[in-house]
């Protein structure tokens, strides 16, 4: 139930019509997203994205216990936002390739943590043959059966299409024989051209990235989808990036979650030209993608890039996903991040209830495992 006061500060700021809409649970247009970008009290926009996530979820918070694994990080691309990215693999560089067997064992190693979920991503690397690449979730997947293999960013997939001569069709139907179930929502950045053609114009296309994730979906695939802030993208350059997602996501319905990505400054190419993004802008990005992506069932708050007091607050404006325990990630630390390494279930827990929700353990396709309600006192 949306307050009194929320409904009057939106009266307020000229936002009455669109409150209106949204609580008719009626679609909004880009004009109406990019109006929302420019409220001026965000705690009752944050109201509003709040009564979309409880009408939707009510007060349960999804996580999941999963590791990432990163096994190489030597990349082709010179994307300029990018922290973990290295051009080969000499020491001095900072770049790493693990061999087949350590990049299994880093997965198999984590079995007695109760993991449910591994979530790979890398670089491109120039040298790595197509085997390898799919022998890394085949040897997961064989010793390994019940844990859910989350592989390969859209950017990868269409790196091993051109790289090895096949198709993406080709490519996502080895991996699913390896035991590749979901894609993670990596590598689409802005969709805009303007910002592509300046931050990463030596990979995979907003149009390649969404063809990729029709391909999936067409397989029975389910995804996840990004969109990285903060850099040098317009406001109408988000609602765009948004809007392309939605479109795709009324086409094919194989989205699972929406994962706003603020960027990170440190250790890469234009950090001293861009500050890492306000709490304000997280928060009304994550408060406007709940109210425009009426077709994405969750929002998610990644809190190792968000960190975890922003990421808790963000409970309150309309994120409904804290991703996991995140054991050993690279990618965002290697740019900065300051936060854990992982986060034990029970301190997300904490964190959870500590916002006022309840936790809702989640497997990758955001089954229900376990509802964690509050310990009643003695």
């Amino acid at each position: 139930m949306l307050s009194k006061l929320a409904h009057h500060a939106l009266e307020q700021d000229g936002l009455g019509p669109i409150r209106d809409k949204v609580l008719a649970r009626e679609r909004l247009t880009d004009a109406e997203a990019l109006r929302l970008f420019e409220a001026k009290d965000l705690a009752a926009l944050g109201a509003l994205a709040n009564h979309v996530r409880e009408e939707r979820h009510g007060d349960l918070t999804f996580y999941n216990r999963n590791v990432h694994l990163n096994f190489t990080n030597v990349c082709v691309a010179s994307c300029k936002f990018c922290s973990f990215a290295r051009p080969d693999d000499r020491a001095a560089s900072e770049g790493y390739t693990m061999s087949l067997d350590e990049a299994v064992n880093h997965v198999l190693s984590k079995r007695d943590l109760g993991i449910t979920e591994v979530h790979i991503v890398n670089g491109l690397h120039p040298d790595l043959g197509w085997e390898f690449y799919l022998e890394v979730p085949r040897r997961i997947h064989a010793a390994w059966p019940e844990l859910r293999i989350k592989g390969y960013t859209a950017v990868e997939i269409h790196f091993f299409a051109q790289k090895f001569g096949k198709s993406y069709e080709q490519v996502l139907r080895e991996l699913q024989a390896a035991g590749v179930e979901t894609l993670p929502g990596g590598g689409a950045e802005i969709f805009a051209s303007r910002v592509r053609r300046k931050l990463c114009d030596d990979k995979a296309t907003a149009e390649e990235w969404l063809e990729v994730h029709r391909v999936a979906h067409r397989l029975g695939m389910k995804t996840n989808a990004t969109m990285l802030y903060g850099t040098i993208e317009r406001l109408e350059e988000r609602v765009d990036h948004m809007r392309r997602l939605r479109e795709l996501q009324d086409e094919t319905g194989g989205f699972q979650v929406f994962i706003p990505l603020a960027f990170h400054p440190e250790h890469n190419m234009i950090g001293k030209a861009f500050p890492k993004p306000t709490g304000f802008d997280g928060l009304r990005t994550y408060a406007v993608a709940r109210l425009y992506l009426d077709n994405f069932d969750h929002l998610k708050a990644y809190w190792v890039m968000l960190g975890e007091r922003l990421a808790q607050t963000a409970l309150s404006f309309g994120v409904d996903d804290l991703d996991g325990t995140v054991i050993e990630e690279r990618i965002y630390h290697m740019a900065g991040a300051k936060t854990p390494q992982a986060l034990s279930e029970g301190q997300l827990h904490r964190l959870i209830r500590a916002a006022g929700r309840v936790p809702a353990e989640r497997d990758s396709l955001y089954h229900v495992l376990r509802v964690h309600p509050a310990p009643v006192a003695a």
